[in-house]
């Protein structure tokens, strides 16, 4: 298949728009758009900034033949409606920890792109006991080019500018708009996650990006580095969509991370 023609199928799949599973809650003020599929061992997918659970497209039948799935549109974005003029990837965390409760899960394993992979950090970090394992791909702490590479970077703050100009123009502002502004304020200024606070996720994680992702690849490796219980993953010839572009190998090797007991490698088995 086409490299188009698979982000093209997003607009078209009933991922995200399923009248069969979608549902709504009302959590923590908002209205949460979530879907389930399949039955097995919960995992939660977690989609990145202005995404949706259709940006799982080639996850959610792959996992489902052994998982029960569940992917919810974050707030502010997707169908998920929130109505308020703030937003953070903490807010965002603890949203996926409320709706984990709602569904009666007490433990969920979690793949997070982008994004997802910060509100995955996050989600361990603040409710340690929802997460067994997690994968998480072109995920960063700061938002700085310490981090994410300089010519991205300088294409977001541009982008984030445009946005807010327009938001300063408009009066009075359309609700979509201010929306749109809320999300990219967030791209733009958040995460601020100290490398050292992830000293305290006690999950195995697998920390995944693509050789030429928006993410440096000293940053995943810094991530990586700082988690107890880490495997680390750089995909070669690979961007930051891994879970497009790289799908096989991507829901291969997540596949195989979590039906594996975590491996500590250390002493003579590096020589293994």
């Amino acid at each position: 298949m086409a490299l188009h023609a698979q982000i093209a199928e997003m607009d078209t799949t009933m991922y995200g728009r399923n009248p069969a599973t979608g549902k709504y809650v009302n959590i923590r003020g908002i209205k949460l758009y979530y879907e389930v599929y399949g039955k097995g061992e919960p995992l939660l997918m977690i989609h990145g900034n202005g995404g949706s659970i259709n940006n799982f497209i080639f996850q959610i039948p792959y996992f489902a033949k052994h998982h029960r799935v569940i992917l919810a549109d974050s707030r502010a974005q997707g169908k998920s409606i929130d109505p308020s003029d703030s937003l953070s990837y903490e807010m965002m965390a603890d949203d996926l920890n409320a709706l984990l409760d709602n569904l009666g899960l007490k433990q969920v394993n979690v793949i997070g792109w982008s994004d997802g992979g910060i509100n995955g950090l996050l989600l361990a970090l603040r409710h340690p006991d929802k997460v067994k394992k997690l994968a998480i791909t072109g995920a960063n702490l700061r938002p700085d080019t310490t981090a994410v590479d300089p010519q991205v970077y300088s294409m977001a703050m541009g982008w984030n500018r445009q946005i807010q100009d327009s938001l300063k123009m408009m009066k009075p502002a359309s609700a979509q708009l201010k929306n749109t502004a809320k999300v990219m304020r967030l791209l733009s200024y958040q995460p601020n996650i100290p490398a050292t606070t992830l000293h305290k996720i006690k999950c195995p994680v697998l920390v995944i990006a693509g050789d030429h992702d928006v993410i440096k690849n000293s940053h995943t490796l810094e991530i990586a580095e700082n988690i107890p219980n880490s495997y680390l993953w750089i995909i070669p010839n690979s961007g930051h969509a891994t879970p497009v572009y790289k799908k096989d190998e991507f829901n291969n090797t997540i596949s195989d991370f979590l039906a594996k007991p975590y491996r500590k490698i250390e002493g003579e088995a590096r020589f293994n």
